[in-house]
């Protein structure tokens, strides 16, 4: 009988051990992963490629900055 209340104690500690990390590992926050590629737009007046979320927009063309907007799409004469 000495036997089977060891046996029955050893399982029982493992059974919440398993319990417990299943637990934490759910636990944890979900956080957006660092390599989750963004939506990137190629500036029209220098090329540079940046997140669409910090370019800038006029007539479905893209700028990295004010004033590559103010200046246009780059024509090649510069």
């Amino acid at each position: 009988m000495g036997l089977f209340r060891l046996l029955f104690w050893v399982a029982v500690i493992f059974a919440a051990i398993w319990i417990w990390r299943r637990f934490i590992s759910k636990a944890k926050p979900t956080r957006p992963t660092e390599d989750a590629a963004a939506p990137m737009v190629r500036c029209e007046n220098c090329g540079v490629h940046i997140p669409k979320t910090q370019a800038l927009s006029q007539d479905q063309r893209w700028y990295c900055s004010q004033k590559h907007l103010e200046q246009g799409p780059h024509t090649g004469d510069r």
